[in-house]
């Protein structure tokens, strides 16, 4: 089954392609052809997740899922979120983003937080949506070489090591982009 993921994200694609069976075989925006940047004008993760299937679908015809995940901060009532790569900016800074998420939570000791991803696939002409949510805590300090984005200030929950420490084996099986990725899984057999 050829099935497109809706995202120019490399990462992302890269990250994804370890977890899906060999059965499928997943391509990115570029593989298609489609260098268009979908705009997500969204203010959910939900909406942004459903733009971008729906563009892919309605545009090319084509199977296709997208998801959109951002990290979600308690003590910001849930921002980041919708905005996580550009919350410093528009550039999609990495390091300017988290400097923003440590000024803002200066003087929060362990401040709670969670990463979300929520996926919206269209296949054959039906939509389903799945979520995953990891539960974790913000590090005011970077550590790790591994993953991208807020990974090395993120420490998931049971866990003493960030994202960016554990690197993609472990992450791969807990991470929130992971537990989604489950559930799309499931579904997906079911058309195999």
């Amino acid at each position: 089954m050829k099935l497109i993921f809706a995202t120019h994200n490399k990462n992302k694609v890269e990250e994804l392609n370890l977890l899906v069976p060999k059965s499928i075989s997943l391509l990115s925006l570029e593989d298609i052809h489609c260098f268009k940047k979908i705009e997500e004008t969204g203010s959910k993760l939900e909406e942004n997740a459903k733009i971008k299937a729906d563009f892919v679908y309605h545009k090319y015809g084509l199977n296709c899922f997208s998801d959109d995940s951002g990290l979600e901060v308690e003590a910001l009532d849930g921002a980041p979120g919708v905005y996580s790569a550009r919350y410093a900016g528009a550039e999609k800074n990495n390091e300017a983003n988290i400097e923003k998420i440590w000024r803002e939570l200066r003087g929060i000791p362990n401040p709670k937080a969670c990463f979300r991803s929520v996926f919206h696939l269209n296949l054959h002409g039906k939509s389903h949506s799945f979520e995953g949510r990891v539960d974790g805590t913000v590090l005011f300090e970077k550590r790790g070489s591994k993953g991208f984005g807020y990974d090395p200030i993120f420490i998931p929950e049971g866990y003493e090591k960030t994202f960016a420490e554990l690197g993609d084996t472990i992450k791969n099986k807990i991470s929130h982009r992971a537990k989604a990725t489950v559930k799309l899984l499931q579904l997906l057999k079911q058309h195999l």
